[in-house]
């Protein structure tokens, strides 16, 4: 393709397509600039914030880590066309996604070497960049997503070349029509006139995706906003009568003490999260469908010594000492996400809710 520029109507000249010479020319030009992956041409309100470049997992580093505001994971793996075969980037980049699915099951661990790469290139942690770069755009409970979608394997996928070729295409569209997986192809023509570089980006693997969306009841790997009537089918339906009879107390505690109840957007488990306005504007404490009900010490507003979240630690450690839960350090408070499972919060629930009751009442929510 060739390309016509001239200033105010004159001057002419005719720019021919050029090429990234080396791949870690066209990784750091995405890095720098991830506007040139459109994924907004399949949601306008989209925008990948790139956290990492040279991610390393057990199966090597991945080439760029990115995230929207929704807390969905991008693997995203450049490749230029010049090398010999083509279709191993999509392996490869599988490959990536099964090793942080597999490795990363510590979200404080994953944070920790998230924040080490924010750190580098931005001078803040991953949370701080994430809530500058998306500002008010951000989910509330993006980091709570995050996790989620780790834990599921639910990652997408970017292909990026600098020219794609028909097999590699054709390899996208069936992977994307025979699995759960959303793999997306970018081809990036590139064009330079002297200082100024130009980028036509197009973006291959939307189209099924869209078709899938028309016969399935949800496209896999896709969040959604989960209501009242939803989560309760789901609760009765797949749980225990003892333990979805826990989660309706926790339920109703909520709706009478609480200021108001958030939905969660999980893409295979449901959740409600009530929020305490004078405590914090993010909930605290999530209750999931599975039976899970995860305390969210990061969540809680920083003060001087973390007052509020070691309050929290102390009073479920008070009524239900459970390891990794109640009893986490000083040092990581800050950071932490950690669950009670299922078959605890059966047997103990009435300890749970005390706890909670104890926590928002010493911080002076009515």
């Amino acid at each position: 393709m060739t390309i016509i520029i001239s200033e105010n109507g004159k001057n002419a000249a005719r720019l021919e397509e050029s090429n990234f010479s080396l791949e870690d020319n066209l990784q750091e030009y995405i890095y720098n600039n991830p506007d040139t992956i459109p994924l907004y041409t399949i949601d306008k309100d989209t925008r990948l914030f790139i956290a990492a470049r040279e991610f390393g997992t057990q199966s090597g580093p991945i080439d760029a880590l990115g995230f929207d505001a929704r807390g969905n994971i991008y693997v995203i793996e450049t490749k230029l066309f010049k090398n010999p075969d083509k279709r191993t980037v999509v392996a490869q980049a599988l490959d990536y996604g099964a090793s942080l699915w597999r490795h990363s099951s510590d979200i404080d661990e994953f944070l920790s070497r998230l924040n080490t790469h924010t750190l580098k290139q931005f001078g803040k942690s991953f949370e701080e960049e994430f809530d500058v770069f998306f500002g008010v755009e951000a989910d509330p409970e993006y980091l709570s997503a995050i996790k989620t979608n780790l834990a599921e394997g639910v990652v997408k996928f970017v292909v990026l070349m600098d020219r794609l070729d028909s097999k590699l295409k054709d390899l996208v569209v069936f992977v994307n029509q025979n699995s759960k997986f959303d793999i997306f192809a970018v081809e990036l023509e590139y064009y330079k006139h002297a200082t100024f570089e130009i980028i036509i980006p197009r973006i291959f693997g939307t189209e099924v995706k869209k078709e899938l969306a028309i016969t399935r009841q949800t496209s896999s790997g896709q969040r959604h906003q989960w209501n009242e009537t939803e989560y309760w089918q789901e609760v009765n339906g797949k749980l225990s009568p003892a333990l979805a009879a826990a989660l309706r107390h926790f339920y109703d505690w909520a709706l009478e003490k609480a200021d108001r109840i958030k939905w969660g957007t999980g893409v295979t488990r449901g959740s409600f999260n009530p929020v305490f306005e004078t405590i914090s504007p993010r909930s605290f404490v999530t209750f999931f469908t599975d039976g899970t009900i995860q305390v969210s010490y990061a969540y809680l507003p920083v003060e001087e010594g973390d007052v509020n979240k070691r309050a929290l630690r102390d009073a479920l450690h008070k009524y239900i000492p459970t390891p990794g839960v109640s009893d986490v350090s000083d040092d990581k408070i800050a950071n932490v996400w950690p669950s009670f499972k299922p078959e605890i919060v059966e047997a103990h629930s009435e300890e749970i809710l005390k706890a909670l009751k104890e926590f928002i009442a010493e911080n002076g929510h009515q």
